[in-house]
């Protein structure tokens, strides 16, 4: 059976700062792009976002997706566990629950792999993602987070 494969990195010029998310979907040699840069934002958020996007961009749940990302905070969150405890504490305390909550309502839609991949480090989707993402993120078509920017 073959996989999904989604290729995500966020970027932000300053933490906060203008960022952006870049997505790749690649599925039985077929490939999208997808990226969207906002005015205020962090890069974990983006991270965040990246997935999120990839997985509501999905057209099928029949077949296994492998994700692939550069971001500790959001691989470590799903795989160690910590998001679904958050979860069950209502995620008191936490940042970007918005956003998590907005994962956690897709993701059991999908059979999920995680990959933790090296940022910068030559791996060909990771630095395609990077350039969506930062390209996004310098854009002058710059979208508003307001989850984010209403707690600043």
């Amino acid at each position: 059976m073959a996989d999904i494969n989604l290729y995500t990195d966020g970027s932000s010029r300053g933490n906060p700062g203008p960022g952006g998310y870049g997505v790749i979907l690649e599925f039985q040699g077929k490939r999208k792009e997808i990226s969207q840069g906002f005015r205020s934002t962090t890069n974990n958020r983006m991270e965040l976002l990246a997935v999120i996007i990839g997985l509501e961009n999905l057209k099928t749940n029949k077949y296994p997706v492998c994700i692939y990302s550069d971001s500790k905070y959001v691989i470590d969150s799903v795989t160690k566990g910590w998001v679904f405890t958050w979860q069950q504490k209502n995620f008191k305390g936490k940042k970007n629950e918005d956003l998590w909550r907005r994962y956690l309502a897709i993701q059991s839609k999908f059979q999920l792999q995680f990959h933790w991949v090296k940022g910068h480090a030559g791996h060909p989707e990771n630095e395609r993602c990077d350039e969506l993402a930062v390209l996004a993120a310098l854009s002058t078509n710059l979208s508003v987070d307001y989850d984010f920017e209403s707690q600043e």
